[in-house]
């Protein structure tokens, strides 16, 4: 059976939220624990482990987050945010935030490690310790 993967480059619009800390050590649909410290979100379709840059349309910083849980199921709503991740895109204050959405990428065997993605038997890492930018 082939994984199923997002098409890179999908963008979406729309409204960011991230999760409270009621949440931590919650399960998360995928049957990780939700970490608050690792940049991670919660999205309604697109595949776990999907790699996403989220953009925060107000002050245009970024980051990249792996998809592991689904929802938000508000309406509006289009990503769940860790709150490191809504941190680094400063909308920890704010609550929700607009944003872009971009796929940009997704491998069968992605594994990760605290703060650290790796690709299987690539030598291809991606720090996720800090924003993509921050403007």
């Amino acid at each position: 059976m082939k994984a199923v993967e997002a098409p890179k480059g999908l963008i979406q619009k729309g409204k960011a939220s991230f999760y409270s800390r009621k949440f931590n050590g919650r399960k998360t649909t995928s049957g990780e624990r939700v970490n608050p410290n690792v940049f991670s979100a919660a999205h309604k379709t697109l595949p776990f482990n999907t790699l996403v840059e989220v953009t925060n349309l107000h002050n245009n910083r970024s980051v990249i987050v792996r998809i592991n849980d689904r929802g938000p199921f508000i309406k509006g709503r289009i990503i769940d945010l860790s709150r490191a991740a809504a941190k680094s895109l400063g909308i920890v204050s704010r609550g929700i935030a607009n944003v872009k959405v971009r796929v940009v990428g997704a491998r069968d065997f992605l594994t990760a490690a605290p703060n650290v993605l790796t690709y299987g038997n690539t030598a291809e890492l991606l720090s996720l310790a800090g924003p993509v930018n921050q403007q």
